[in-house]
């Protein structure tokens, strides 16, 4: 998305500036005051335009023109004076999902390769940070040079066709019916082809993780595939990048007492770190300090 050109000075009052600077946590940068707005239309199921504008510290007009954006992109509902949450905004389309905290999702992305085996049995379900740990598996080259092939189990279409052609890679793919927001195979079929294997390790991508509340995402399909996923493994491990630690969701994947490891960013809040470390799971700080 285009950045936003220098807005005038409005007719009758102070600069837009001026406003921008009066907010305690100011929206820098039109993609990231876009990210702030669906992320407050998505928690409080409606917004207003003046209530947006006193938030994020920016003009009514400014604001208007920001949902309309998103509205169009079929991320919002518009509404007069402001915007509902999508029916199924909880399933944002991938190709907007993967921009967001993407720095952070490759640092956890190449913490989590290095803690695989090659020629071991991988499992993936979908997401955006488990997608991109699919581009790290597929150039990492103690993987490609390994004398027998990783093989990686997924029910996520997008990394089965990022991953289809790799020769050092034996790709199973769980089949089922798709899940358009997240391209994840969900159902009986899935199910049943899961009972059939068994997995070294599980990267487990989520919604949300705490300590009281364990692995959780947005749509109860999806959760239960990937319950179904973690039982088959030997080891579970999260990957989470800070905004989805401590937080919450909807469906429950598995328990906190399930879980090996997190691997998430060093902006992850402290106090559900240490809750995590206390529950007796690994907490790995990608591209930071360590663990």
């Amino acid at each position: 998305m285009p950045s936003d050109a220098v807005p005038s000075t409005p007719a009758g009052g102070g600069s837009e500036a001026s406003a921008d600077t009066s907010s305690t946590t100011p929206a820098r940068g039109r993609r990231q005051r876009l990210d702030r707005i669906l992320d407050l239309v998505i928690e409080r199921g409606h917004v207003r335009v003046d209530e947006l504008a006193s938030d994020l510290g920016t003009s009514p007009a400014t604001v208007r023109r920001d949902l309309d954006s998103l509205a169009e992109q079929q991320l919002v509902i518009r509404s007069h004076g402001g915007a509902s949450a999508h029916p199924d905004a909880s399933a944002l389309p991938m190709r907007y999902r993967s921009t967001r905290h993407a720095d952070a999702k490759d640092a956890i992305a190449r913490a989590a390769v290095d803690m695989l085996v090659p020629g071991t049995v991988v499992g993936l379900n979908g997401g955006t940070t488990t997608t991109a740990l699919a581009h790290e598996l597929a150039s990492r080259d103690a993987i490609r040079e390994a004398s027998r092939p990783t093989t990686l189990v997924t029910n996520a279409l997008n990394i089965a066709q990022e991953l289809a052609v790799r020769r050092h890679l034996q790709l199973v793919v769980t089949g089922g019916i798709v899940r358009g927001g997240s391209f994840e195979l969900v159902g009986g079929w899935a199910e049943h082809m899961l009972e059939q294997i068994r997995i070294d390790l599980l990267f487990l991508g989520v919604d949300g993780i705490s300590a009281r509340d364990g692995a959780r995402t947005h749509d109860e399909a999806e959760a239960l595939i990937s319950a179904r996923l973690a039982e088959r493994a030997e080891k579970v491990v999260v990957l989470a990048d800070s905004s989805k630690i401590g937080a919450g969701a909807f469906a429950r994947i598995r328990a906190t007492e399930g879980l090996d490891a997190v691997v998430t960013d060093p902006d992850a809040d402290a106090d559900a770190v240490a809750a995590l470390r206390e529950a007796g799971v690994e907490v790995v700080l990608a591209g930071g300090s360590g663990r």
